[in-house]
């Protein structure tokens, strides 16, 4: 069986060359994005191998499924970019890989934590020129704050556990109770008791209708003055213009970005040689209480691994004609 791979990195052939010694699959490898334009590139292939920013919809996905795709294989966990409907209609599966590494996303979600308020990088800065002061430095103890967690799947539970033994109190919102994370000393409440009470705000949900722009204007105003929110789920999450707007007013006191709304044009790429056109992210980059980092929060050796090796089996689960326990419904 052939798969092609879309927006492929020297780190996924690496990874994924490796598990597929006990596969045997062909594979080819294209570090072009998944559009409507690319699709035709996956001629010979039955399964096609996508990423976070990869292009699949409607359009996209009724040129693969002429060309002959059968299986579309996400490499991630957020199926935001694909068009279920027009999958469903074109009789393609979709797999994906719900849980690589819960660690490395909430592990990275401290680190944004800590650096924001400790101010390590500028910190480090400093250090290299000669510059010991500390005038502009100066944190808080996480111990005793209240972080408010949106989500509590895998990786918001994680992200409460290690938050717990910081001696954070943590606050959680979810559409579904999960007894875990009560085990856990989560403290279950509506959204607005969150955003009202919480000292840190951390986004760990899906990206649906309804969580789209979930940060907005007015649920800035419900949050504390000087509120620090990080984002390790999906750009959408945040409308960025409302995020500024809150940043110019100190309603928000620090802001921690690993996705942004608009990151299919910038991220994963070098870019250095090159003027941003995004006035938006660039207006981000200005103030400093803002640290983005480029979607890296997935990025250890246990991740990519993992994400390898559930990817190649859910193919191989296909190709054997079993049932797709990573397959991804309508309803998600």
């Amino acid at each position: 069986m052939k798969i092609t791979f879309f927006s492929t990195k020297p780190y996924d052939k690496t990874f994924f060359d490796n598990a597929n010694k006990a596969f045997g699959f062909s594979m080819e490898y294209l570090d072009l994005p998944l559009s409507p334009h690319t699709a035709q590139l996956v001629s010979g292939s039955e399964a096609a191998c996508i990423f976070v920013n990869d292009r699949a919809d409607a359009e996209t996905v009724n040129r693969l499924a002429k060309a002959g795709v059968r299986l579309l294989a996400l490499r991630c966990a957020g199926f935001n970019n694909v068009d279920l409907k027009a999958c469903q209609q074109a009789g393609i599966p979709v797999v994906r890989v719900p849980a690589y590494s819960p660690y490395s996303v909430a592990e990275h979600t401290l680190a944004l934590m800590l650096t924001l308020n400790r101010k390590t990088h500028r910190a480090y800065n400093r250090v290299k020129e000669g510059n010991f002061s500390l005038d502009g430095l100066m944190g808080f103890d996480l111990h005793g704050k209240t972080v408010g967690l949106i989500g509590l799947g895998k990786i918001g539970r994680v992200t409460a556990q290690i938050l717990k033994g910081l001696g954070c109190r943590v606050l959680g919102y979810d559409v579904a109770t999960h007894p875990e994370a009560l085990a856990i000393g989560v403290e279950y409440v509506p959204l607005q008791t969150l955003l009202s009470t919480s000292d840190i705000i951390s986004l760990h949900c899906p990206l649906t209708p309804e969580t789209y722009h979930l940060v907005n204007r007015d649920t800035i105003k419900q949050m504390k003055k000087g509120v620090m929110i990080i984002n390790t789920g999906r750009g959408a999450l945040i409308d960025a213009k409302a995020a500024i707007w809150g940043l110019k007013n100190e309603q928000i006191g620090y802001l921690g970005l690993d996705v942004y709304e608009e990151e299919a044009d910038l991220f994963f790429e070098d870019l250095s040689a090159r003027v941003i056109k995004d006035d938006t992210f660039m207006r981000l980059l200005t103030f400093p209480n803002v640290l983005i980092t480029g979607h890296q929060a997935f990025f250890t050796q246990n991740a990519l691994l993992n994400i390898a090796e559930t990817t190649l089996h859910n193919i191989h689960a296909f190709a054997q004609g079993k049932p797709l326990e990573n397959e991804v419904g309508l309803m998600g």
